[in-house]
C-alpha cells in the first residue's frame, strides 16, 4: 500500500483530484487530496502573507498529523513548487515525487521565474485587495483566486543535496498553444535521474487522461 498526497495547481482545491482519489483508494492505497491555504474551502484564510512557505507548512503538517512516513507527493502545475520544497524539508518521509505538467524549481526559483510571459501577464491580474490572482474563464466554476505571494516567493533549497526520492514527470503534450512546460520535459527526458511520460492531454491531466495518469501513479507508488 502506498500513500499519495495530491497537491493542486493554481486556483484549484483538493476537489480536482476527486476521481483520481477514489480510484487510488479502490486499488487499496491511501490518498489525501489537499486544499492549500487561501483556496477553495480554505479561501477565507486568504491574506497578504499567505505564501509558498505557508503551502509547504500545509503539507508538512498533514504528514505529521497523519503519521505519513513514505509519501508519494503528487503536484500539478504550481504544485511542483510545493512538493519540491516539502521533499527538501522532510527527505526521509518521501518515497517519490510526481510532477504533473508542473514547474520543477531549483534553488532561488519562483513560479514567476519559471513560467512564460503569457503566464506572468495572467499573474498580474489581481483581485481588488491585491492578495490573489484571478481565475481564468475556462476554469472549473469552483476555482478561486490564488495567493499572489506564493507565486512570487523563491524556493530556498539546501546546498549539497543528496540524491532524493524517485522523480517522475508527466507532460501534457496537447496544450492549446505553446506549453510553458515543454522545455522542462525536454530537459528531464535527457536526465537519467528522471522517469518521464508524455500524454496526449491538455494541462488538466486529471480530467483529460485519467486512465493513463492512474497507471503512472500506481507504478510510482
Amino acid at each position: 500500500m502506498a500513500t499519495f498526497v495530491l497537491i493542486p495547481g493554481m486556483c484549484h482545491g483538493g476537489w480536482c483530484f476527486e476521481e483520481l482519489t477514489e480510484r487510488l483508494r479502490g486499488h487499496g492505497h491511501r490518498a489525501y487530496p489537499l486544499t492549500l491555504t487561501g483556496l477553495s474551502e480554505r479561501s477565507h484564510l486568504l491574506h497578504g502573507t499567505v505564501n509558498l512557505d505557508t503551502h509547504l507548512q500545509d503539507v508538512t503538517a498533514l504528514l505529521a498529523a497523519e503519521n505519513i512516513q513514505d509519501a508519494v507527493l503528487v503536484g500539478h502545475s504550481y504544485g511542483g513548487m510545493v512538493i519540491t520544497g516539502v521533499a527538501d524539508r522532510l527527505p526521509g518521509r518521501v518515497r517519490a515525487l510526481v510532477y504533473l505538467d508542473a514547474v520543477v524549481p531549483e534553488d532561488g526559483d519562483s513560479c514567476w521565474s519559471l513560467v512564460s510571459e503569457r503566464e506572468r501577464q495572467w499573474y498580474t491580474d489581481v483581485v481588488e485587495n491585491g492578495y490573489a490572482v484571478r481565475t481564468l474563464p475556462f476554469f472549473d466554476a469552483r476555482a478561486t483566486p490564488h495567493p499572489l505571494a506564493s507565486l512570487l516567493q523563491p524556493l530556498s533549497r539546501p546546498a549539497g543535496r543528496a540524491r532524493g526520492p524517485r522523480q517522475v514527470y508527466v507532460y501534457a503534450a496537447a496544450w492549446a498553444g505553446e506549453s510553458p512546460f515543454t522545455p522542462v520535459y525536454q530537459r528531464l527526458s535527457e536526465d537519467s535521474g528522471w522517469t518521464t511520460h508524455a500524454l496526449d492531454s491538455g494541462h488538466n491531466l486529471m480530467r483529460d487522461a485519467p486512465d493513463d495518469l492512474l497507471k503512472i501513479l500506481l507504478e510510482a507508488g
